[in-house]
């Protein structure tokens, strides 16, 4: 049984197009009913969107096979006005939930990921926090791919806001625990008996994925087709215990 990331892992973060093998592996999947979930950390389209983009590209998935933290964002974050962070799609999302933008007295900030945050954005979040907002992030990402170069991730940012206001913070979508127990539990419709440790997780974030997953049990896979060029880059500097169990070039090895 399979957890499969999507950016990086199936598709590419710099064209959106299927990674290679990335198509023949799910389709393997499906033609020997192997149970698998798509974890993603979307957060620019609607979900449904998100998943019909995946069906146009080739992927033989449904709704069955996905989930990403704007399907369990409610359940993390109650309060509704939200200082929030991230593209315009995201925001146009957010709202679609039910979240009101507020800029003036937020009762939490809420942060996703784009390229291009600004200094005064860091120093708004700064300040609402240390007024009495919750922190929350969509995701933990380590670094974000666009354009062939590499950002801090979303996780980085958090860690970046907690250093400076000593206030802990919440995460919606990987690695939370939440997350992938809810995952678990789609997954549990297509095979009653899976648990953390029947369960393989294939991702190209390391700290942002796999670490946590194999906290919880999980075996790991690595691949280097996404945010990293090759597994020096962060392996040699991780303990032994989150290092990953196998590290491939790309999925198809896995074929």
């Amino acid at each position: 049984m399979y957890f499969i990331d999507v950016q990086g892992t199936l598709i590419s973060d710099y064209d959106k197009t299927p990674i290679r093998g990335s198509l023949e592996f799910i389709r393997k999947l499906r033609e020997t009913n192997t149970p698998f979930m798509l974890i993603t950390n979307n957060t620019k389209s609607a979900s449904s969107d998100f998943l019909h983009f995946l069906q146009r590209s080739g992927f033989e998935v449904d709704e069955r096979h996905y989930i990403d933290p704007l399907m369990v964002l409610t359940e993390v974050l109650e309060e509704k006005n939200v200082a929030a962070y991230g593209s315009e799609a995201f925001l146009q999302n957010l709202q679609a939930l039910g979240y009101t933008l507020d800029f003036k007295n937020p009762q939490a900030v809420l942060v996703a990921i784009k390229k291009d945050f600004t200094a005064d954005e860091y120093a708004d979040m700064i300040e609402f926090l240390l007024k009495g907002a919750k922190l929350v992030g969509m995701h933990e990402t380590s670094l974000y791919a666009k354009d062939s170069k590499r950002y801090p991730g979303v996780g980085a940012i958090l860690k970046m806001l907690s250093f400076a206001t000593q206030k802990n913070y919440e995460v919606v979508g990987k690695p939370s625990e939440l997350f992938y127990q809810k995952a678990l539990q789609k997954l549990r419709r297509q095979e009653t008996n899976a648990t953390f440790d029947t369960i393989t997780i294939i991702s190209d974030d390391v700290t942002g994925d796999l670490v946590g997953a194999k906290k919880l049990g999980m075996k790991t896979v690595f691949v280097t087709s996404g945010k990293f060029k090759n597994a020096d880059e962060i392996v040699p500097h991780l303990s032994e215990e989150e290092r990953p169990d196998r590290i491939c070039k790309d999925i198809s090895e896995l074929l």
